[in-house]
């Protein structure tokens, strides 16, 4: 096992302009492994309640993920029940959160898992990620993803955590929001003065936004004409980028900015289709096709 991540698995009930969806698998590190797993053999750490699908587990590993550290505990899955609207689709509208068995969840992984050399902490509070952190005896890549409600609540805790991490992704509202820069590269530059190594703010259809001391780059988002559901887009865009970097020989700027660019594609099919509708059959075949027309679409003449 090359790869760990740490994070929710989730119901999600969703409602876009191009219809509505209830009792989808969501979360965190469902949405990341869908695109890690393409890459390298990817396993989940998190919980459920007994209320969560047979059927979604069974799909899980049916595509290679390692299951075997999600948890099953007495009470509910935690469910998000939320919308987009056609003039925004940067904004979810939340209806209701219920958090469930997440409130009381205690990281525990299997003892095979402890010498997982890459690691990546999914967005949930930073007091879980820290305590899961702490498992891994001698990880030798750490990624770190968060959200504005930690930010907001839990910034000691999550400013603490930072400092462990080699690489923190984050879209633009939170990198600003953590640093009060408004200018997007002197946020990335805050940010790296924190602790991380590599610093990656994502700007939703206006691209990525990479930075490091030894380079900068960017690049733009794949032109999709519809817009089913960005939920987990962010999770899917990460899961590319630490997938494709844990089956790096070399973490360097040639093989960041490849990992960028299949990031940046593995995403792009995400947002087609509701939930994992469309990153459930993605191939590694399919990514590459459409990675050849993005790089013909973003080359520079």
């Amino acid at each position: 096992m090359a790869l760990i991540v740490m994070g929710t698995v989730a119901l999600d009930n969703l409602k876009t302009p191009s219809g509505e969806k209830r009792g989808l698998l969501g979360g965190s590190a469902s949405h990341f492994s869908m695109s890690a797993s393409l890459f390298t053999k990817v396993a989940i750490a998190g919980v459920v309640g007994k209320d969560f699908p047979k059927k979604y587990m069974i799909f899980l590993k049916a595509k290679g993920v390692d299951v075997s550290s999600i948890q099953i505990e007495e009470g509910k899955t935690f469910q998000w029940d939320g919308e987009y609207k056609k003039e925004n689709f940067n904004a979810a509208i939340t209806h209701a959160t219920e958090i469930g068995v997440l409130c009381n969840y205690q990281p525990s992984i299997s003892e095979a898992q402890y010498n997982i050399s890459n690691v990546f902490l999914g967005n949930i509070d930073p007091v879980s990620q820290d305590k899961f952190l702490s498992l891994m005896k001698s990880p030798k890549f750490v990624g770190l993803d968060s959200m504005n409600l930690w930010i907001h609540t839990q910034k000691t805790a999550l400013l603490k955590l930072i400092k462990k991490v080699d690489l923190f992704v984050a879209n633009d509202k939170e990198a600003q929001d953590i640093t009060g820069e408004n200018n997007l590269i002197l946020a990335a530059k805050a940010l790296a003065a924190l602790g991380p190594k590599f610093i990656v703010i994502k700007k939703g259809e206006h691209g990525v936004l990479f930075y490091s001391k030894q380079f900068m780059c960017g690049f733009p988002a794949y032109p999709v004409e519809k817009v089913v559901d960005p939920t987990g887009a962010g999770d899917t865009f990460a899961g590319g980028l630490m997938g494709f970097l844990s089956a790096a020989k070399k973490i360097n700027e040639t093989s960041i900015r490849q990992a960028l660019v299949y990031a940046t594609i593995c995403s792009s099919f995400n947002v087609e289709g509701f939930a994992m509708d469309k990153t459930a059959k993605l191939t590694l075949a399919d990514v590459k096709i459409r990675r050849a027309k993005y790089l013909a679409f973003a080359k520079v003449a």
